[in-house]
């Protein structure tokens, strides 16, 4: 976006207070954002406002736009009641209500693929906005597979790789206890980590990783597994793409519209895993990078300015 001409403030927990996110200590919470978000918001004297997410600070900025009468924009990025459900048991009904209500105060809900718009709206979502996602090209690349991967070169191939939070709400036991061949590798962290260590010795855990060395482990891998059934997108499965992994995925809202329409084999979805990711064993690593190629950041840059609104108005 700036690259385009425009000036922008990101506003993140970074600068305020924080308490970690209880039964997830990676991500941190801010604790009572108002006064001093007020203060960055109007200092910064925006054109538009997006609020990305319903956490606390989400909440006070939602305040502070609606207190003053200005418009604003925001984002379903993550399903948030399958999440409390799988930790704590509450209804997701409970939880979409809330959210429900927290969206329709603004001038449109952003969302990343048309299956997640139309489960939404099916909801009682209103004033929905597609915004598919990108990924940066020049990180994510196939080249990396040819440069040595110490951690990973060492296993019996095929390879069978899942990256990204290591944590229940993503599924990773339904890939983990896959009969497939050659080797399991899991790249990231999350608090499942330690359980899954020790309920998966065989499998090669490389914790979190980040820059090329993550785009490094993509490429090394064989097939990228994406056994999640509650991501709204999976920006994980461009960065795969876009490494040249072909990607073995369920039918579900990300992974069915990201797949879609490909030019070549670029990977399989299927109710049973296994079978997708035997699938995808057979794709192309050449269109996999071509359909990557489809979701540029510049184009998820045009797509987002095109949705924003005027602070002022509507």
């Amino acid at each position: 976006m700036r690259a385009l001409g425009h000036t922008i403030e990101v506003i993140g927990p970074d600068r305020f207070r924080t308490l970690p996110l209880p039964t997830y200590p990676d991500i941190r919470v801010c604790l009572f954002p108002t006064r001093r978000l007020s203060r960055l918001i109007e200092a910064f004297g925006p054109d538009a406002l997006h609020i990305a997410t319903e956490g606390p600070l989400g909440q006070a900025a939602r305040a502070w736009a609606l207190k003053r009468g200005c418009a604003f924009t925001t984002a379903f990025h993550t399903r948030f009641p399958e999440y409390v459900e799988a930790r704590f048991g509450v209804p997701p009904a409970w939880m979409y209500g809330w959210m429900r209500r927290f969206h329709s105060s603004g001038q449109g809900t952003m969302v990343a693929t048309v299956s997640l718009r139309e489960e939404l709206e099916s909801r009682g979502f209103k004033r929905i906005r597609p915004w598919s996602r990108g990924v940066d090209l020049s990180q994510f690349r196939v080249e990396l597979r040819d440069e040595p991967e110490p951690e990973l070169d060492d296993l019996p191939r095929p390879l069978f790789i899942y990256v990204g939070r290591v944590a229940v709400e993503k599924n990773i036991r339904a890939f983990l206890d896959l009969d497939l061949p050659g080797s399991k590798a899991v790249v990231g962290g999350g608090p499942q980590l330690a359980e899954l260590q020790r309920l998966y010795p065989m499998v090669r855990f490389t914790g979190a990783r980040h820059g090329e060395a993550l785009a490094r482990a993509y490429a090394h891998g064989d097939v990228f597994v994406f056994p999640s059934l509650t991501d709204t997108f999976g920006l994980v499965i461009l960065e795969a793409l876009a490494c040249g992994t072909p990607v073995a995925a369920y039918p579900v809202t990300g992974p069915k519209d990201v797949l879609a329409n490909p030019i070549g084999h670029v990977g399989a979805v299927d109710q049973d895993l296994r079978t997708a990711c035997l699938a995808a064993l057979g794709a192309d690593r050449a269109a996999a990078r071509s359909h990557a190629e489809r979701f540029s950041w510049r184009a998820c840059a045009e797509t987002f300015l095109s949705h924003l609104v005027p602070l002022g108005g509507h």
